[in-house]
């Protein structure tokens, strides 16, 4: 292990003082990640930065605005992402404070750093050389970073001639106004218009010229920072090389795969909640009236009832029942398949249907709702604005009854109900009904009601439907 070399218990972190009288750098490692995440998560993060809105590529750091300011109500913060490609980007600084939050690539980074002041420069050119240092971040790390205003600063790859990405960040500017800001670019900030080039100022001409010339052969102080291996050591580099190999083909696949993300807006649309009892009216209280119940559930869905092209119940049950055999939930149909797998060699029903409606499927057509729909029961009311069916199976182990309900309140909301029953023959029928229980009230049941009625409802309703649900 090399000497000065120091073991922490907490996060390795690094202070590096100004020579300007300003704020110290400040950085830390948070958590060494999986071999090749870094150049992964710098691909995905940069397509979908490539897609922002307000995404701008200048100055070798493509970066997206995710949060503006509102000095309205006095909030002067903004957020920005930003990435770092494999050749680095050139020195400067900002007026205001900087603190961000980064994952390196899986080459590592060098951060560099110096808090000589434009006087100071002005004065000696070579005070940006005397005041500048390096700080050494290794592959697929977490870090944070933390800096006064006026810092100048650059972001290179730890190794030259890298083909890994430096870093990908989330940068939090914590005073939009801070530092000296011309009267221009400080309207613009108030505006909510600048941007992390518009704030960037570059290192004057001249100190660049003295810089390419004279940093191959300065020492410059560097502090190395690591969580996986001390530096220096045979560890250290077996690891960089495994990491900087996981990474071309993690990046690469990360490219290929592309980007994307799912919002679900819950809090304006309507989303499948369980009821804490069956409804009065529900056809499924007749089912095992009188005897001892191992399981029972109901799960509402309610939308306007403009969403849908039928407006009795029957037509919009026979849509949601339709829903349920030609639309499933993927993962739902996943499960399914799985749990065949698992209880076919003990002789349990199997249906690539959810269980609650695996009964649809039934080859019984004695009783048949809508004359498609085999059913155990049906009830539809007088004027045609509640109609129910009641599913169901017998099986080794257990009974269940399931009921699918539709109602038309006040002329213009539809309520879907699915509910369920089930009474245990025997032990491993009770210990079958415990294992599935999470999962049946928390996944299975709300994803299946919400897949069918937005099938019910069409494909415009469909894609607005919640994904998950929240109880």
């Amino acid at each position: 292990m090399p000497e000065l070399t120091n073991v922490v218990k907490t996060f390795p972190s690094a202070r590096i003082e100004s020579h300007s009288g300003g704020l110290a750098v400040e950085v830390a490692l948070i958590a060494q990640l999986m071999h090749g995440s870094g150049n992964h998560l710098f691909a995905s993060v940069s397509a979908r930065q490539q897609a922002h809105q307000e995404f701008i590529d200048e100055l070798d750091e493509p970066s997206a605005k995710l949060g503006g300011t509102d000095f309205d109500k006095g909030d002067p913060t903004s957020l920005y992402s930003f990435v770092v490609g494999p050749k680095g980007h050139p020195f400067h600084r900002h007026a205001g404070h900087r603190v961000f939050t980064a994952v390196s690539g899986s080459g590592g980074a060098q951060l560099r750093f110096s808090s000589a002041s434009m006087a100071q420069i002005e004065a000696d050119p070579h005070n940006f050389m005397r005041a500048l240092q390096f700080i050494n971040i290794p592959p697929d790390c977490m870090f944070t970073v933390r800096f006064g205003g006026e810092t100048w600063h650059q972001f290179a790859p730890l190794t030259p001639n890298s083909i890994h990405p430096v870093f990908f960040a989330l940068s939090c500017h914590t005073n939009e106004l801070g530092g000296e800001l011309p009267e221009a670019l400080r309207a613009q900030v108030i505006a909510n218009e600048a941007t992390i080039p518009s704030l960037t100022t570059l290192l004057p001409q001249n100190v660049q010229d003295l810089l390419a010339t004279s940093l191959a052969q300065m020492r410059v102080s560097t502090i190395d920072l690591s969580l996986d291996a001390p530096p220096g050591t045979v560890q250290r580099a077996v690891c960089g090389s495994a990491r900087g190999t996981a990474g071309v083909i993690l990046g690469a696949w990360g490219r290929w795969r592309g980007s994307r993300g799912y919002v679900s807006d819950q809090a304006s649309r309507s989303r499948v909640i369980e009821l804490p009892s069956l409804p009065a009216d529900s056809l499924l209280r007749t089912q095992f009236a009188d005897e001892a119940l191992h399981h029972e559930d109901t799960f509402v869905l309610t939308l306007d009832l403009a969403a849908f092209k039928e407006t009795n119940a029957t037509a919009l049950l026979s849509a949601v029942l339709d829903g349920f055999m030609t639309a499933p939930p993927t993962s739902v149909a996943r499960l399914m398949a799985l749990r065949n797998v698992l209880v076919k060699p003990i002789g349990l029903r199997t249906s690539p249907l959810g269980c609650p409606v695996s009964s649809l499927l039934s080859p019984d057509k004695s009783r048949l709702f809508a004359n498609r729909f085999p059913v155990l029961d049906q009830l539809v009311d007088a004027h045609n604005l509640r109609a129910q069916v009641i599913l169901g199976a017998n099986d080794k182990h257990l009974i269940f009854r399931s009921c699918v309900g539709v109602s038309i309140i006040e002329g213009s909301r539809v309520q879907v109900t699915l509910g369920t029953r089930v009474r245990c023959k025997n032990l491993f029928g009770r210990f079958y009904m415990a294992a599935i229980d999470r999962v049946h009230r928390s996944y299975v049941t709300p994803m299946m009601l919400s897949a069918a009625v937005g099938f019910a409802a069409g494909s415009a309703q469909q894609s607005s439907l919640p994904a998950t649900q929240a109880l």
